[in-house]
């Protein structure tokens, strides 16, 4: 899977520093993934489009959806893309949660709206501006899919191409903030039966003093 590639080309296009990066699938072989990138970035509102005017507010970047189409059998081997993007590009660790379903009895509200975001799918905008900008023509049904058979969703924060440079404290960064593969975890297979989240933790800090994460 061709994880990373899809990543640094979406770098490369927009030059934005990365916030954090998510991967959403349905536990079904062989559908699209929705990897959304989200940016640390701004658009600026002026006035007038000269470059004297004063700026009025300061709107977000949209995150980038896109639909990954490569083919899979085994959840594994996705948990092991996410993995292995997120070792190279120095991420701290990777979150993984497994979701049920949002049609099921007794579901809370906010359940599809945590779907609909996973999928690239935010119905909501900032300032008539989209959240998210995605090129994910199957995202509609992957979320129905997502509503009755549940979904897992990866999150991972870059220190490669990411803001976090600064902040990472970790002995296993090389200077630009990556690591060499192979990743040393293995994945854990998910269950699929519920509400479950698991977290592999890549970094080591560099001050033996300090236990926190990035």
């Amino acid at each position: 899977m061709e994880l990373l590639d899809r990543i640094e080309d979406q770098v490369a296009s927009t030059g934005l520093p990365l916030f954090a990066i998510t991967l959403a699938a349905v536990p079904c072989p062989d559908t699209p993934i929705i990897l959304t990138l989200h940016w640390h970035g701004f658009i600026k509102e002026k006035l007038a489009e000269v470059e004297a005017a004063e700026v009025i507010s300061y709107t977000p970047v949209p995150s980038s959806a896109l639909q990954l189409n490569e083919r899979w059998q085994d959840l594994v081997a996705v948990d092991r893309a996410a993995m292995e993007a997120a070792w190279e590009l120095g991420a701290w660790d990777v979150q993984r949660a497994e979701r049920p379903g949002c049609m099921r009895p007794g579901a809370d509200a906010t359940e599809a709206l945590e779907c609909l975001q996973a999928f690239g799918s935010f119905p909501f905008g900032i300032n008539g501006t989209n959240a998210v900008v995605a090129d994910a023509p199957d995202a509609d049904d992957l979320v129905e899919v997502a509503a009755r058979r549940g979904y897992l969703m990866w999150l991972f924060r870059p220190v490669c191409s990411g803001i976090w440079g600064k902040y990472a404290d970790d002995a296993t960064l090389v200077g630009d903030g990556r690591r060499k593969l192979p990743c040393p975890l293995r994945p854990i297979p998910p269950t699929c039966d519920g509400r479950r989240k698991t977290i592999y933790r890549f970094g080591v800090s560099a001050t033996p003093s300090l236990s926190g994460s990035y």
